[in-house]
């Protein structure tokens, strides 16, 4: 008997044919029947992708075929056709590792306040080396993103988050908008210290051409997120103010302790 699904694998592919093989090859490594596998094809124009695209189809692979809307749209629109109550989106590009998914469904299955699970990773293509990722930090998260979209959420996260934001900017930096949209709705990152997945990187990625709008994209996290960034500044303006008054009665104590021991030792005297 075919087990429910509970992890769904959505890839979002477009002209990445040369490297979309080893994607699906390392999701279906996994050999899991609770796992389903979903491919968008996000309006590629080069034969090759095209081609492979048809090939998974034949291999009873789900393959999304649409116009060219942006990476946000393709994952939304791969997410919408999922039925796992887990979601983990990873690009055509990249690699899983099996212990991936094994660690993720133990996790979310043990803590209900977890919403992600996210671990290192091993750069693959034009550098080598690993990816220490490093435990969850929310001021780091608030700065800057530095989670990759190749994590396990939940479901409900996407739901919350009403999908992924295609209206950023520019393109390459959904996941940042997406798990500033968790952290909102009060969901903690779990982080696995292993390499759970392989990250290729290119001289020329979605992620180098978004570079020139970094202000545009800060200034757009920045407006949406407000309150998530007021709270944190409220926070740390509070921390900063018990720091002071601490050092104010540590001040205070030290100079009464000197008093005492001076008083004495004029007694003595």
């Amino acid at each position: 008997m075919t087990k429910s699904v509970k992890v769904s694998v959505v890839i979002p592919c477009f002209n990445h044919g040369e490297f979309l093989p080893e994607a699906v090859a390392s999701v279906v490594a996994a050999k899991r029947d609770d796992v389903e596998l979903i491919v968008v094809d996000d309006g590629s124009t080069d034969e090759r992708t095209r081609t492979g695209m048809g090939r998974l189809g034949k291999q009873g692979i789900t393959v999304i075929r649409q116009g060219n809307q942006g990476l946000a749209a393709a994952r939304n629109a791969g997410i919408l056709a999922s039925k796992g109550d887990y979601i983990f989106p990873l690009d055509a590009d990249n690699r899983l590792r099996p212990a991936y998914i094994e660690h993720a469904m133990r996790i979310l299955d043990g803590n209900p306040q977890v919403g992600v699970v996210y671990g290192d990773a091993e750069y693959i293509g034009a550098r080598a080396g690993l990816w220490h990722v490093g435990p969850f930090d929310r001021n780091r998260l608030l700065q800057w993103n530095y989670i990759d979209a190749c994590a396990v959420y939940r479901r409900s996260i996407w739901e919350q988050n009403g999908g992924y934001d295609g209206t950023m900017p520019v393109q390459g930096l959904e996941d940042w908008d997406f798990w500033l949209g968790a952290l909102e709705h009060g969901w903690q990152f779990a982080y696995v210290p292993e390499v759970l997945f392989d990250y290729r990187v290119a001289k020329e990625s979605m992620i180098t051409r978004a570079r020139p709008f970094v202000p545009q994209i800060e200034k757009f996290v920045a407006m949406k997120h407000g309150v998530l960034y007021r709270q944190a500044w409220l926070q740390l303006a509070n921390e900063r103010e018990s720091v002071k008054a601490t050092a104010r009665n540590l001040s205070r104590l030290l100079k009464s302790r000197f008093r005492q021991k001076f008083q004495r030792d004029g007694k003595r005297v």
